[in-house]
């Protein structure tokens, strides 16, 4: 692998890495571009070329994530959880939530609390599959 590659690859994970740590932060493709040194239409390219995703559906992917997890772990309202994990609207956050888990945010949280595990292990246990979400944009 090239350096310039290389290079290429740290600047997007630089990106991702700050998506994951503010998921919950209003982020847009500028903002995320200037993270990683490059255009925003460029960004769009290489960060789907890369990640198998685009930067928006990545964002959304890891918001519903947590929201899965605290619709399971908590007694908080759908629409508290939605404003926290950086969702500004419920209709938006429902229709996400309903296409990438395959099914609305009550019904989920109706499965019942979380085993008492490490959160950690609970996330990932939680995760979505992203395989097959970036052909549907």
């Amino acid at each position: 692998m090239s350096s310039a590659v290389e290079e290429s690859n740290r600047r997007l994970l630089r990106a991702r890495d700050a998506m994951d740590r503010r998921y919950a932060e209003p982020l847009d493709v500028r903002t995320l571009a200037r993270i990683a040194h490059v255009s925003e239409a460029h960004f769009i390219r290489t960060f789907r070329a890369t990640f198998g995703e685009t930067p928006n559906r990545y964002l959304q992917r890891r918001r519903v994530e947590r929201a899965m997890f605290l619709l399971r772990s908590g007694g908080r309202s759908v629409t508290d959880i939605c404003m926290d994990v950086g969702f500004s609207s419920l209709g938006t956050f429902s229709r996400v939530f309903r296409e990438i888990v395959g099914e609305p945010p009550s019904v989920y949280r109706r499965r019942g609390p979380l085993a008492p595990v490490p959160s950690c292990f609970a996330m990932a246990w939680l995760r979505p599959s992203s395989f097959g979400e970036a052909r549907r944009e």
